[in-house]
């Protein structure tokens, strides 16, 4: 689980941050530049000090760091880092400060939508891309009313199942649990139910 996520520029300073947990001191990304100072940090993907593990992933001239105070796995969180630069890719193509700079808004609802409370939930772009639409929104017929469609992820359909899959039978099994609160007298009567 992480504590927050901050996208910093090339000098080290927070273009966008969202603390998820509240559970890291102000000055955490002053200690994350003193740290990758030293050459043989600026090598290593995670670094741990005084209890507050860093995960960082540096592209062009941004540097996603996620910050965890937790024993969390590092390993979940570099791959949560690799998949939230493959959706800013998705979103707005190329990941550059000044991409990040225009985006402000797209990647702080990403961060809402793909962490709660510190825990990844959906990264999947084509999923995200239902939720969060950047185009514009324009009606073919401005004379017939407008329906919302539910995302597919909602009704439970997956990027990763393919289409036109049938099955000979088509059952569905309930198990129905009724709980009834009755009083009967002595002679088979219902009392009070």
């Amino acid at each position: 689980m992480a504590s927050a996520v901050f996208v910093l520029d090339q000098k080290g300073k927070p273009l966008i941050w969202r603390n998820f947990r509240g559970d890291i001191p102000p000055n955490i990304i002053e200690r994350f530049n003193k740290l990758t100072e030293v050459e043989d940090a600026s090598r290593k993907p995670i670094i741990e000090e005084d209890g507050i593990s860093y995960i960082y992933l540096k592209h062009s001239n941004v540097c996603l760091l996620t910050v965890t105070k937790q024993n969390a796995n590092a390993a979940m969180l570099l791959v949560f880092l690799y998949k939230l630069l493959q959706l800013f890719k998705d979103y707005f193509e190329e990941v550059e400060e000044e991409s990040v700079r225009d985006n402000f808004v797209i990647i702080y609802e990403l961060l809402d939508e793909i962490m709660d409370f510190g825990y990844p939930q959906i990264t999947d772009g084509k999923v995200l891309q239902q939720y969060i639409q950047t185009g514009s929104n324009r009606l073919d017929h401005p004379d017939e009313p407008v329906i919302p469609l539910l995302p597919s992820a909602v009704t439970g359909q997956v990027t990763w199942r393919p289409e036109g899959i049938v099955h000979k039978k088509n059952e569905v099994f309930l198990d129905v649990i009724e709980h009834m609160n009755m009083v009967i007298g002595a002679n088979g009567s219902v009392v009070r139910s």
